[in-house]
């Protein structure tokens, strides 16, 4: 109990800092405020923008956390069979790395033509971006069975599917975890990108009209309710490790 109402302690200290340091930079550099507002004029737009910052990070919320089940769904099941089969790995792991070097920013808007500017299309987006470091980070730790532990399987006769799923899988869940941090990462940045390019709704959409109309107050705010949702994920997930062991 001490020790969380120490954590708070640092992150209110560290906020309080952050809010002086960004309320002085406008201060003394007299900047305007459609170019950078000060912290009390974006808290006032979060107040008095607060239905329609909910709506739209609804909208965002909701694409977040699909495209990021299908893209654990899918990762976990990729590493499973890359794990569990010599061709699939030599089959397909040169497939996923040079997918994977293709930028967000230009598979985006190939999506919402093929997809069109509703939820289909960032969904995907979302899920192909946080796949790979599921996949891939799964994938690394079921490889990486201690011999000890392979040797105690070959003697018993297990075969490669309980094998990979009795030993292999509840020894790479540190594995999961870190893809997943890592996936929780990048999947607002895909909702951002995913919704810039073409929607009608999501923090995305409101961050382009707010910077349209002159109104930085509120894409600032918008931003700010962005990064809310993305360290509550992150904390989710994080607290998940730590449940499940994989926490450091």
């Amino acid at each position: 109990m001490r020790h969380a109402g120490n954590r708070l302690g640092r992150y209110g200290l560290s906020l309080a800092v952050a809010l002086l340091i960004w309320q002085a930079i406008v201060s003394l550099s007299a900047v305007p405020p459609f170019i950078l507002p000060g912290p009390l004029r974006v808290g006032s737009a979060l107040w008095s923008n607060a239905s329609l910052l909910w709506q739209n990070a609804l909208w965002s919320a909701g694409n977040l956390a699909l495209g990021l089940a299908i893209g654990l769904f899918l990762g976990v099941e990729t590493a499973l069979l890359l794990a569990m089969s010599r061709r699939a790995r030599w089959l397909l792991r040169p497939v996923l790395v040079a997918a994977q070097s293709v930028p967000i920013f230009a598979l985006a808007p190939v999506l919402t033509l093929w997809l069109g500017y509703g939820m289909p299309s960032k969904v995907v987006t979302i899920a192909l971006v946080t796949y790979f470091p599921i996949a891939s980070a799964l994938f690394d730790q079921l490889m990486a069975l201690p011999r000890g532990l392979r040797d105690l399987a070959q003697l018993s006769g297990a075969q490669r599917l309980r094998e990979t799923f009795l030993l292999r899988l509840p020894y790479a869940l540190p594995g999961l975890m870190s893809g997943l941090r890592l996936a929780v990462v990048y999947g607002p940045l895909a909702v951002l990108i995913g919704e810039w390019v073409g929607s009608s709704r999501g923090l995305g959409h409101l961050m382009l009209l707010a910077n349209g109309r002159g109104q930085t107050d509120l894409m600032f705010a918008s931003l700010i309710v962005l990064a809310l949702l993305s360290l509550g994920l992150w904390k989710g997930v994080d607290t998940l490790a730590r449940w499940v062991g994989g926490g450091g």
